[in-house]
C-alpha cells in the first residue's frame, strides 16, 4: 500500500468532560491520524496531483513553498514518496517540532526572521516573497498555497466524511481561518447536502481581520495571516468567532488533560469556538470541529512545555 493512501478516513468522536451542561454535542476529528500528524496531508496530495495531471509539475522538477510547517511536512511526504525535492521557506515563529519534521522528510529549509516569534503580517509577507523568489529558477513548481485552488478540492473528502460519520445529523461546522481552503472545501460539500448548516470560522482575536479589526501580532501558529486570504469566500460562512491566543493554549492542553486528546494552538480554538456554537445550539444539536494537528508538533512550546 503506497503511504498516500493512508491519507483521510481519520476518526470521529465526541467530547465529553469539557463541554457544558445543556449544550450541543461536540465531536472532533482526529486529523493527526494522517501519516505527518495533520489535516494539510489532504492539501498536499491534491495539489502536487493536480499539478502532475496538468504538466506544471515535471518528474525532476523541484517543489517550493512558504509555510508554517504542517503544510511543509506535508509537502515533504508527499514529495518523498513521489520522488520530487522540496524547498521549504519558513520561521523561527513556528515550532521547532515543525521545522525538524520537515526536514526529517527532506525538505530544504529557508527561515525568515519573526518579531519575538509571533505571526505578524510582515512575516507572511515576507516569507511569500522569498518563496517568489526561489520559485523563479529552473524547473521549479511553486504551489503557492494562499491562491491555490487546487488545495480547497483537497477537502472535499473531509466533507463528505465528515457527512457520512454523523450520518447527515449535523447542524454546524467550526474550523479556524489560515489559507481559507480547508473550511471552504468542508463548507462547500456540507451545504450541498444541508443547505442550512451553520458554517462557523475562527481567527485570533488580536488579530480579527475578517471581523473588520486590525492585524495584530498572535501566538496560534498556522491561521490568522494579518488579511482576507485570497481563497476566502464569505458566502459560505455563517459567522466568525474570534478567539485569544491564550485561551486556545489553554484549552489545548484542557482537551489533552480532560479528553485525553493531544492536539495544538489552531484546534484548541476551535474547540473553543465550537462549545460557543453548542451553547447557542442547544441539547440535540451536533456541532463538528476539527483536531487540526498533534501535539507532539508543539512539546517544546509554551502550550505544553514545563507544565
Amino acid at each position: 500500500m503506497d503511504i498516500l493512501r493512508a491519507i483521510g478516513t481519520t476518526s470521529l468522536v465526541q467530547l465529553h468532560r469539557i463541554v457544558p451542561p445543556g449544550c450541543a454535542d461536540v465531536f472532533v476529528k482526529l486529523e493527526w491520524e494522517n501519516p505527518t500528524g495533520s489535516v494539510k496531508d489532504r492539501l498536499a496530495e491534491a495539489v502536487i496531483a493536480r499539478a502532475e495531471e496538468d504538466g506544471r509539475l515535471q518528474p525532476g522538477d523541484t517543489v517550493v513553498e512558504y509555510t508554517g510547517g504542517s503544510t511543509g511536512a506535508s509537502l515533504a511526504l508527499v514529495c518523498a514518496a513521489k520522488g520530487y525535492r522540496l524547498r521549504i521557506v519558513s520561521s523561527d515563529a513556528f515550532s521547532r517540532e515543525k521545522l525538524d519534521q520537515m526536514a526529517a522528510l527532506g525538505a530544504a529549509l529557508t527561515l525568515v526572521p519573526s518579531e519575538g516569534g509571533l505571526t505578524t503580517k510582515k512575516l507572511i509577507l515576507d516569507m511569500i516573497e522569498a518563496a517568489r523568489t526561489l520559485s523563479q529558477e529552473p524547473h521549479t513548481y511553486w504551489t503557492d498555497q494562499l491562491n491555490n485552488q487546487d488545495s480547497i478540492a483537497g477537502y472535499y473528502s473531509l466533507g463528505e466524511e465528515i457527512w457520512s460519520q454523523t450520518a447527515g445529523r449535523i447542524d454546524a461546522f467550526v474550523h479556524c481561518v489560515g489559507t481559507g481552503a480547508s473550511s471552504r472545501g468542508v463548507a462547500t460539500v456540507l451545504k450541498r447536502h444541508k443547505p442550512g448548516m451553520k458554517i462557523v470560522v475562527v481567527e485570533p482575536a488580536e488579530s480579527s481581520v475578517l471581523l473588520g479589526g486590525q492585524a495584530r501580532p498572535h501566538g496560534i501558529e498556522g491561521i490568522g495571516i494579518g488579511y482576507a486570504p485570497p481563497l476566502w469566500e464569505p458566502t459560505l460562512v455563517d459567522d466568525i468567532v474570534p478567539v485569544s491566543t491564550a485561551d486556545a493554549k489553554d484549552m489545548a492542553r484542557r482537551i489533552a488533560r480532560e479528553e485525553g486528546l493531544f492536539a495544538g494552538t489552531s484546534s484548541g480554538a476551535n474547540v473553543v469556538a465550537a462549545i460557543h456554537v453548542a451553547e447557542r445550539l442547544g441539547r440535540g444539536s451536533k456541532v463538528v470541529t476539527l483536531m487540526a494537528d498533534s501535539g507532539l508538533k508543539y512539546l517544546n512550546t509554551d502550550v505544553y512545555r514545563n507544565r
